[in-house]
Parts: structure tokens; sequence; C-alpha cells
């Protein structure tokens, strides 16, 4: 019994390390990103950066997770692993901000087998009375690196280079792929099907189709040009012949008959839009701490220390709690308080504290956090262990396309009120300014675009900007991001609307209990 216990105390550490690097790498690339545009070049391709992560990983969650289903869930981990691993090291010795884009696509595939399959792997070898514990660790650490990203980001590129953002995934990998190799031994029979090919396809198109015209419309190209209507068009197209391949299909990659459920499908609800509005607050409020207030990278890092904690301590007592009570029960308080820090976060200003900045991020993470816990939890416990692995991966799936698709399409409504306040502002604090909020004013740096927030994160930058107009294009920018906040609060209650169809469900382990004890 000491000798199992032993063995599968390695395997959650090994699936918490992966957790811990695929969620860290969605963001940890955020406040490195200036360090790396000044080595590589091409500010005008950084989005890209994290884009083709987010996407690869996206557009594999759905695609691993029901082959685990089919044909087992360790070697398209270890897979996952290898490739992420993979991907880390050729990042690291990137010439290019184009090279640097393919690596992290090849780092997201990994990544997109990655966190599915850790949390179904974890429902699977614990007991089902230690799920709820255990999904809320589990759940804690992914909010946490999810969060944690930017503030190691920033410390890496302050006292390192930026190739080891990249380069730190080598070492926790390895320690992860030996505890998962050797430890790793799967209990559950799996039945080799045939493979959804045409829903894979249409999927991964899709996705890329959508990404693309969220991140290159209005920037690289107009809204109604061909390029931007083509790609939206290819979106339609596609959905729908995923839609159609998905009824057709023996083993669809996405099964519509488990949305039936109710407890199910408003779980898939509820992580979508809480992941849109909690990663709002997460990549704006550091823009926001050294655009507005003038702080260093490190400090605006540090102010999500708050809201790591904060979920943490959500994340955690929602795992514990979710045996006792009702999942909603647990949903709709913490969700109710997501959406009040949000709304708070609308009233900060140029003379703002950085305590009530921080009193506000920890009602956001205690907001967040049992999400990360509960839902992942309430979903698969939905399920027949043949089923986990594609439930837990359509879940992750859409928390990512909810996260994606909030950071993109507030993004854009924060730089089009970015541009528009900061034109009038300069254009009444500095005659020199034109109408045009590109236009570079007089004693401003050279080149200098300012309708990139991103340009103002920058100490020296800023020093090197006329008093008089940094105090309008300060003004502009944090006008820009409290809109920005206001807007995030939809998606906010949204999610808390969807917690109350979540029914009088809460986990039962009384008959698994039994399965789990005959078979181990």
């Amino acid at each position: 019994m000491t000798a199992r216990h032993n063995k599968i105390g390695f395997v959650l550490a090994g699936l918490l390390l992966s957790i811990l690097m695929a969620s860290m790498d969605n963001t940890i690339v955020a406040t490195a990103m200036g360090d790396i545009v000044g080595k590589l070049g091409g500010l005008d391709k950084f989005v890209w950066v994290t884009s083709a992560y987010m996407v690869a990983e996206m557009a594999g969650m759905p695609i691993f997770g029901k082959l685990s289903d089919m044909y087992g869930r360790k070697k398209f981990f270890v897979f996952g692993i290898i490739v992420f691993m993979l991907g880390s090291a050729l990042c690291g010795t990137a010439t290019s901000i184009v090279e640097l884009t393919m690596y992290r696509a090849i780092q997201g595939i990994g990544a997109g087998a990655l966190i599915p399959i850790a949390f179904t792997i974890m429902f699977d070898v614990v007991a089902p009375e230690s799920r709820g514990k255990l999904g809320g660790l589990f759940g804690a650490v992914f909010g946490l690196s999810s969060v944690f990203g930017p503030l190691l980001g920033a410390y890496i590129t302050e006292y390192a280079t930026w190739e080891w953002v990249f380069y730190i995934n080598l070492p926790l990998g390895l320690i992860a792929f030996l505890f998962i190799a050797f430890f790793y031994k799967e209990s559950h029979q799996h039945q080799s099907q045939q493979i959804d090919w045409l829903g894979a396809v249409t999927l991964i198109g899709a996705v890329v189709c959508l990404i693309f015209a969220l991140e290159l419309g209005g920037k690289t190209y107009a809204w109604d040009s061909t390029q931007i209507l083509g790609l939206f068009t290819g979106f339609v197209v596609l959905t729908l012949l995923f839609l159609y391949a998905e009824t057709k299909a023996k083993e669809p990659i996405i099964t519509f008959s488990m949305f039936r459920k109710r407890v199910y499908w408003s779980s898939n609800v509820i992580g979508m839009f809480s992941g849109a509005a909690f990663i709002t607050a997460s990549v704006y409020i550091p823009i926001f701490i050294q655009g507005v207030l003038g702080g260093k990278a490190t400090n605006s890092g540090l102010v999500l220390l708050p809201m790591m904690l904060g979920s943490v301590v959500t994340a955690s007592l929602g795992g514990v709690l979710m045996t006792k009570i009702k999942y909603r029960s647990i949903m709709i308080p913490t969700l109710a308080l997501l959406g009040l820090g949000l709304g708070l976060l609308t009233t900060l200003d140029e003379s703002s504290s950085l305590w009530t900045i921080r009193v506000y991020m920890v009602m956001i993470g205690l907001g967040v956090g049992a999400s990360f816990s509960v839902l992942s939890n309430a979903a698969m416990n939905a399920f027949e262990p043949q089923r986990r692995g594609a439930a837990s991966s359509t879940l992750n799936f859409l928390r990512s396309l909810g996260m994606t698709m909030g950071i993109t399409i507030f993004g854009i409504i924060q730089s089009q009120v970015f541009t528009r306040k900061m034109t009038d502002s300069m254009a009444s604090a500095a005659g020199e300014v034109g109408a045009s909020a590109g236009a570079p004013a007089g004693g401003m740096p050279a080149g200098m675009n300012l309708s990139d927030p991103h340009a103002l994160l920058s100490p020296e930058l800023r020093q090197g900007i006329p008093p008089q107009v940094l105090d309008a294009i300060t003004h502009a920018l944090s006008s820009s991001i409290v809109q920005l906040f206001a807007w995030a609060v939809i998606p906010a209650v949204l999610a808390l609307i969807a917690s109350f169809f979540m029914g009088n469900e809460k986990m039962v382990v009384g008959e698994e209990q039994q399965e789990y004890t005959a078979g181990h």
C-alpha cells in the first residue's frame, strides 16, 4: 500500500509540474516581450508570439483529450511533455520574431496534450473521496501559474536573459517526464476506434481563422478588407463543417450528447466566460501599473500576487467543499465576487494607490479560484472513465477559447478607446500633436508608436516624453483600461448567471468508490 501511494505521489508531482509549465507559458512572455522585441525586433509581429501558442494549445486540447480516451492517457501525455520541451528549447535559440512564433506553436501543441490529460489522469489515479481535495490543489496550481507567468517573466528578463523564460521549462519537463514514464501505470481499458480526421482538421482550421482575423483586423488589415472578411468567412464555413462532421462521426472529438447533462454544459459556459473576465485583469493590470502609475515591470508583476493568493484560497476551499455542498453553492458566491472585483476596477484612475488595486485583485482572485477546481471535477464526475478525457479537454478548450477571445476582443476595444482619448487629450495638452494618434510630437522619441500602449511601459522611453504630453497620454491610457474593465464585467455576469443552472449536483463518490477499491 505504501509503495503504491509513493508511486501515486510521484505521478501527481509530475502532473502538477506539467500543468505549471503549460499554463504558465500562456502568460510568461507578457512582461518579457519588451526585452524580446528589443533583441529580436519585429514590434509589429509580437502579438503572434502569444497567439501562436494559444491557437496551437486550443486546437490540440479536444483532439488529444479524445485520443487519450481511445488509446490511453500515458502515451499522449508523454508525447505532450516531449513536444513541449522541444518547443521550449527551440524558443531559446530563436533569432527572429518569426522563428520564435513558429517555435511557440510547437510548444502550444505540447501544452494542448498536457493540461486536459493531466486533470484526467488525476481523476483516474486517486480515490474518489480524495478527488475534491486534489482537484482543489490542481486547480490552484493551474490558476496560480496562469497569473504567476508575468511575474516570473519580469524577474527572469531583469536578472537573467529572455532565453531563460523558455529554458526554465527544460529541467521541470525532464522531472515530469521521468515521474510519469516510470511511475504511472494505467488501469483503465482503452479501445481503438476510428479517428475523426474531418472533425480535427475543421476544428483546427476554424480556430486559426478566427484568431488570425481578430489579431490582424484593424491593425495589419482593415476590418472590411478582403483578407479579414475571408478569414471570418473561413471561420464560419469551417465551423459549420465541424458541426456537421461531429454529427456523422462514430467517435466525434466533441460529443454533443454530453451537453445534455445540465451540470456539464453549465460548467463549460462558466469556464468560458469566467476565463475571459479574469484574463483581462491579469493582462491589463500590469499595463496599468507600468503605463499609468509608472511602475517597473517587477512592480506590475507583484501586484498580481494578491490575485494569486486569492485564487489559491478558493480553489483549495472549493475542492474540499464540493463533496459536501452543491457545485452551484460554491460557484454562485465566488463568481459574484469576481464580478464585484472587476466592477471596482472601473473606479481606478491616475491617483489610485497600489494598495487599492491589491484589494481589488484579491477579490478577483477569490472570485475566479473555485472555477479552476470545481468545474473540472463537475465536468468529469458526470461521466464514466472512458469519456473523461473528452469531458476535461472540451472544458479546457472552451476556457482557453474564452481567454483568447476575451483578451483579443477587449484588447481591440481598449486600443480604439485609447487612440480616440489620446487624440483628444493630446490635442488640448500639446498643440504640436496633430489629429493622428500616431503622429510624433515635438520632443517625442523617434519612431515611438503612440497607438500601442506597450510603448509607455519602458521607464527610459517615458523619460523622453515632455511632461504635459506624458500626462495627456497617461490619462488616455488610464481611461481606456478602465473602460476595458467595464466591458469585462459582462462575461463575469454571464458566468454568474450560468452558475444558477448547475442544478443540485455535487460530487458523489459512493458507487465509484467501490469500483475504485475493486480495481486497486
